[in-house]
């Protein structure tokens, strides 16, 4: 696997086969000392910038899995992953087409679909917009509250199921790693 950061790549040695997901697999890199539970990347001579890549692929696909774990485990049949998107994107304020569409980064016609979707299911509603005759604001209905809070629920269960299987040392390695990812994401 080459690990490109700045226009350099460095060749790793070896990778071992991190499969699941969706069937396919990803090349995670190599640990130090070949031992198990050893977590610490081969060292690199290169730069800390590239030295951190293996650790990010890491982190990357560890998110992206829990992320998806998260999404199909809990949404359940109520609603989809992106109808669960823009509950939760309008649950504290209404917003308009175009604000949840930049939002979720897709195009307008496909935020139109999904809010149409959520509308004729009585999640949410659409009303004028108080300083713009040409434009609408979706607001939750009570329903989709419900249904936004039910799904959160169900999310949060199913974490805390496997977090509870987890010893006090790995919760505390979590607790840690947790604020570490929320710092980053606020940068």
């Amino acid at each position: 696997m080459t690990v490109a950061t700045n226009g350099k790549a460095i060749q790793e040695e070896s990778v071992r086969e991190n499969g699941g997901g969706n069937g396919g697999s990803e090349a995670v890199p190599a640990m130090q000392g070949g031992g198990a539970g050893n977590t610490e990347p081969a060292a690199s001579p290169v730069g800390p910038k590239i030295a951190a890549a293996p650790l990010a692929v890491e982190v990357r696909i560890a998110v992206m899995r829990t992320s998806r774990r998260l999404r199909t485990e809990a949404s359940g049949d109520a609603v989809s992953p992106g109808q669960y998107s823009v509950l939760a994107a309008i649950a504290q304020a209404p917003l308009t087409l175009r604000q949840l569409a930049d939002r979720e980064h897709m195009q307008a016609p496909s935020m139109t679909r999904i809010v149409n979707a959520l509308e004729e299911s009585s999640l949410v509603a659409r009303r004028e917009h108080p300083t713009d005759g040409r434009q609408v604001l979706v607001e939750i209905s009570p329903s989709g509250l419900r249904t936004l809070n039910e799904a959160r629920t169900r999310r949060t269960e199913w974490l805390a199921t496997r977090i509870a299987a987890l010893s006090p040392e790995e919760r505390a390695v979590l607790r840690k790693a947790a604020r570490l990812l929320q710092d980053m994401s606020a940068k």
